[in-house]
């Protein structure tokens, strides 16, 4: 008797009985549509990508199809940290590499030692030999294990502390780690974690869909965006009171949208609060490397958990898609998972398993980022060049933009210390607010869809993100290229001026 047999004998029959139960009545599946599939999908909301992207996609095909006319020739794409659409270039090191990892045969070549250099030749064979299959097999579910071996050794140089392989899990970029973490915690619709407003709404989106309940810290704008264990005490309790388990706490360190960098003071205070209230600490620290303030350095949640002798449950995140390397559409990175007891580990390997395995290219790209050339390696002066002028050029960048907005009326925006953005506030009049209200929408919104009707200039509006309540903001990244974005805060500068008028100006 097969399974299936065995169920329906089970369910249709009395056992040891030839007696039927009554059937069920069958129901008719309904038509599909928007109103019958999982709500919680259709609740979630990913701004980043929303609305006013989805405009301005339709708006670059008219545009390449000369449907219509706008008083613009191209679309800007200021909405999301993607470095190598808006021109960045990729780092030579990190494609060479790969590209003799995706086509073995070249390293057959006669000519193999006039085209790459000898530690590019060097890195490649090593992968070929200790990944089974290469790059078109599939690996083990946490990640090839001579990969995350170079990543630990990685991790050690950097933290002063040792990792464990077996703690690291290669991740398709960092969203499918959150993805993770949110599903195997979230049990109940009163499980929560506490998020900072603004935040990336990844995290957001994922506690919709996994029914958990998203309690918000604010981050004190006049503070320069600062992180008050305080505040984060005030909102546990406020969830506590409602009926909510909270657990754990997402720290996005340098900030997005925010772009401040943590002190290490400050970190440890999160540590201890952690502990203390037993929450999991996920820390999003895919801008480490993204660091342009003089007085900022950055540490990882990693170090400081292991300085203090802390207990503290860590998720630490990483991704090829920011920092210098700028590989978003590689798809790699990887979480480290500090104090997990094993069965949890057990159960995160499930969940890593049901996906069978990130891809390789990418676990590939993220080891690269992670162990690039040494000093006394052939690629290594041309890779610190290349590393150089991106992460110089970004700090350039980072300071025109918050000049231009600061020098705009009624916007004040805090240094980018960090990361890939800045996040101004605006003040906005009356009229803009009455206008977006009788569309259903708040006025940052209506800014920022104007702003690309008028100019072509993607931002994305701080709802999206969360904001305090009387606030609004919008966010603009850093990455157009240095020859073009004295147009850009122009046009931005211009649009303006002519917003606030159209609207009654500012009282």
């Amino acid at each position: 008797m097969t399974a299936v047999e065995s169920h329906s004998l089970t369910n249709g029959t009395e056992m040891g009985t030839d007696k039927e139960q009554p059937a069920a009545a069958a129901a008719a599946a309904p038509q599909l549509s928007a109103t019958n599939i999982n709500q919680k999908v259709v609740k979630a909301e990913y701004a980043v990508r929303g609305e006013i992207v989805r405009s301005a996609q339709l708006i670059e095909k008219d545009l390449q199809a000369g449907r219509r006319q706008f008083p613009f020739s191209k679309v800007v794409w200021c909405n999301i940290g993607n470095p190598q659409l808006l021109g960045q270039k990729p780092i030579t090191y990190v494609r060479q590499v790969l590209c003799l990892c995706e086509y073995p045969q070249l390293l057959e070549h006669p000519q193999v030692g006039s085209l790459f250099p000898s530690d590019v030749i060097k890195r490649a064979k090593v992968f070929l030999s200790d990944i089974p299959g290469g790059v078109g097999a599939y690996s083990d579910s946490a990640g090839t294990l001579v990969l995350r071996r170079q990543i630990a050794a990685a991790l050690e140089r950097r933290d002063g502390w040792p990792a464990d392989p077996e703690e690291l899990y290669m991740t398709d970029g960092a969203s499918p780690a959150v993805h993770y973490m949110m599903e195997m915690l979230i049990r109940k619709p009163t499980d929560a974690f506490l998020v900072p407003i603004p935040q990336y709404p990844l995290y957001s989106a994922t506690l919709v869909l996994y029914g958990g309940q998203l309690v918000p810290y604010e981050l004190a704008e006049e503070a320069g965006w600062g992180l008050d264990t305080r505040d984060l005490q005030a909102a546990l309790e406020s969830a506590q009171a409602k009926g909510l388990c909270v657990r754990g706490l997402v720290v996005i360190n340098p900030g997005n949208p925010t772009g401040q960098c943590l002190s290490k003071d400050n970190q440890q205070d999160v540590v201890q609060f952690c502990e203390q209230q037993n929450l999991v600490l996920m820390a999003d620290e895919v801008y480490q490397v993204n660091i342009y303030a003089k007085n900022r350095t950055f540490h990882s949640f990693k170090q400081v958990v292991r300085e203090l002798s802390s207990s503290c449950k860590l998720v630490s995140l990483h991704s090829t898609s920011k920092g210098v390397v700028g590989e978003c559409g590689r798809r790699g990175g990887y979480m480290e998972v500090t104090n997990f007891p094993a069965d949890v580990h057990d159960q995160l390997l499930k969940l890593a398993s049901i996906n069978l395995c990130p891809n390789i290219s990418g676990q590939i790209c993220c080891t690269l980022m992670m162990t690039p050339p040494e000093p006394e390696e052939p690629s290594y002066e041309l890779y610190v060049q290349e590393r150089d002028e991106v992460l110089d050029s970004l700090a350039r960048r980072a300071a025109t933009v918050v000049a231009a907005f600061n020098q705009l009326e009624g916007v004040s925006c805090n240094d980018a210390e960090g990361a890939l953005y800045a996040f101004p506030r605006i003040r906005l009049p009356a009229g803009a607010a009455e206008a977006a209200a009788a569309m259903g929408k708040p006025a940052d919104w209506l800014y920022c869809s104007e702003l690309l009707d008028a100019t072509g200039i993607v931002v994305v509006p701080g709802s999206g993100f969360g904001q305090k309540a009387g606030t609004l903001h919008f966010r603009c990244t850093i990455l157009p290229p240095e020859e073009d974005l004295e147009d850009v805060v122009q046009l931005l500068g211009i649009f303006h001026e002519k917003f606030l008028a159209k609207y009654g100006g500012l009282s």
